[in-house]
């Protein structure tokens, strides 16, 4: 057997090993989970990005293989969605892609693995865990509403309030779920990143946050966007309304990183120290209003060009 062949079967061996193990720590010891699980994918991502395609392949099927007798059904969900978030990052790695190309390929697969997972659980086995989650959450409030009220004698939210709330968050639940989503990949890339470089892996980098810029034409989306609410005016629940509900919710995120973006630019422009920039992006989140407002007049009158000239100066 070639020595090159003979490596890549004992690298496999040693990456489903530790897979395994980080995929049982993860399932069944709580406290020490919460920081394992986003290491799980790190053995596969080295393997995918050392070795060729159809042997990372044979890699996460006998990962997840492996996990399914160790760990039983419990672990399977966990086990596919994060050994085939190893092999995007580690075929992105190898195949010499950009940072951007990374991020978004990942978070596009982990999309689309989590919707395959809840269209199965839904459709094969009737367990609707959104929905349960919806339901779980409304009692936990009805039951705070009815314990404010016995004592107070007056509920802090009404019956229709509540109604209107807990319709809303179902109405914005797929926006909801793609922010979490993309937090999530950047959490998993955060981590696993640099550890990964320190295997002498090249590893792409980020151009620095404070050059952040949305496509112009996001604006053309929000003023389409603002015109159909204002002029359309859909009836709530409908397919239209919701459609509406959940652009409305991602453009406003996209324009507040752009508007946070601008933040980091104008303290990098000023010279100022760095833990400036770590205010500034805490107040940015209950400043979320104007701060999406910045975001808006950035893309619309280049702000940034403005700091600049004014810097020169």
């Amino acid at each position: 057997m070639p020595e090159n062949q003979t490596r890549r079967i004992t690298h496999g061996a040693m990456m489903v090993a530790l897979f395994t193990i980080l995929l049982a720590i993860s399932t069944y010891v709580p406290v020490v989970s919460i920081v394992t699980i986003w290491f799980i994918s790190l053995p596969i991502a080295w393997y995918s990005a050392k070795y060729s395609r159809s042997s990372s392949i044979f890699v996460v099927i006998v990962s997840i293989v492996i996990s399914l007798l160790f760990g039983g059904l419990l672990s399977l969900p966990i086990a596919i969605l994060f050994a085939i978030i190893g092999f995007v990052i580690g075929d992105v790695i190898r195949t010499k892609k950009s940072k951007i190309f990374l991020f978004m390929s990942t978070a596009f697969t982990v999309l689309i693995s989590i919707t395959v997972g809840y269209i199965i659980s839904v459709k094969f086995f009737n367990m609707d865990i959104l929905k349960q989650a919806l339901t779980s959450t409304r009692e936990s409030y009805q039951k705070s509403n009815e314990i404010v009220k016995s004592i107070t004698g007056q509920a802090p939210i009404s019956t229709e309030q509540l109604n209107t709330m807990f319709n809303t968050i179902q109405m914005v639940m797929p926006s909801v779920v793609t922010l979490l989503v993309f937090i999530m990949t950047f959490i998993v890339i955060s981590v696993n990143l640099p550890l990964l470089r320190r295997f002498g892996l090249e590893i792409p980098k980020f151009a620095p946050f404070r050059d952040l810029r949305i496509p112009r034409a996001t604006l053309w989306y929000y003023l389409a966007v603002l015109a159909m609410t204002l002029f359309v005016k859909p009836e709530a629940g409908t397919f239209i309304y919701i459609v509406l509900l959940n652009l409305s919710f991602i453009l406003s995120i996209l324009f507040m990183l752009q508007g946070i973006s601008l933040i980091h630019f104008y303290v990098y422009q000023q010279g100022w120290p760095k833990w400036t920039l770590i205010v500034g992006t805490i107040l940015a989140l209950p400043l979320s209003s104007f701060v999406t407002l910045l975001g808006i007049a950035d893309l619309g009158f280049n702000i940034r060009g403005l700091i600049s000239g004014m810097t020169r100066k």
